[in-house]
């Protein structure tokens, strides 16, 4: 029988996304036999962070100041807006290099049936600073899923009111890609937004 608090450490690793009963056992186990002093690096940095990572007051990223580093940047375009669903959202369209506006982390989307509506995803923060920023564009990155569509329409329609010019991210087929193994979805989207 296994002691009652090493089932609770494998109980707490299977929140992490992808980790089951198996995987989370393999981890607990891992620590507690053979890298002890991992899992206490790994604890105290967890706890720091838990401590001291919140987020920026302007766009709402992960942050450990107030205002993260991207909206302090005097060398990002502040007349782009970007809105993303998650800080994982950032950190992809930022290793991509391509885009040197600002962004917006809704921290999720839009989905009545969770109890998910506009105020939980920071959409009157959003309205704010459309109406009192200088944006002459709003990119909505959000998913290519039911909810994140719905999300993206509702900012759309928020922004339309406002005056402010909306862009959505190209869907479509990948590059290299082959039509036979593209799903119908995505085939879909990418012969209604053909240019």
């Amino acid at each position: 029988m296994q002691s009652p608090l090493l089932t609770e450490l494998v109980n707490a690793l299977k929140i992490l996304p992808g980790v089951g009963p198996k995987s989370a056992q393999r981890m607990a186990y891992y620590l507690l036999e053979r890298n002890r002093t991992g899992a206490e690096h790994l604890a105290e940095v967890l706890q720091e962070s838990l401590e001291k990572i919140g987020h920026c007051e302007r766009c709402r990223d992960l942050s450990e100041d107030t205002v993260c580093h991207l909206c302090r940047s005097p060398s990002r375009h502040a007349n782009e807006l970007c809105v993303v669903e998650s800080p994982s959202d950032v950190l992809a369209i930022e290793q991509s290099g391509i885009y040197r506006g600002l962004y917006f982390v809704l921290m999720g989307h839009l989905s009545p049936i969770d109890g998910i509506g506009p105020e939980e995803i920071g959409l009157s923060q959003l309205e704010d600073r459309l109406k009192n920023e200088n944006i002459d564009e709003l990119i909505l990155a959000t998913n290519p899923t039911v909810e994140g569509e719905a999300t993206a329409h509702y900012i759309q329609q928020m922004a339309n009111r406002l005056e402010v010019k909306v862009t959505r991210l190209a869907q479509g087929i990948p590059l290299g890609g082959e039509l036979e193994y593209i799903d119908s979805g995505t085939l879909g989207q990418a012969f209604a937004g053909r240019k």
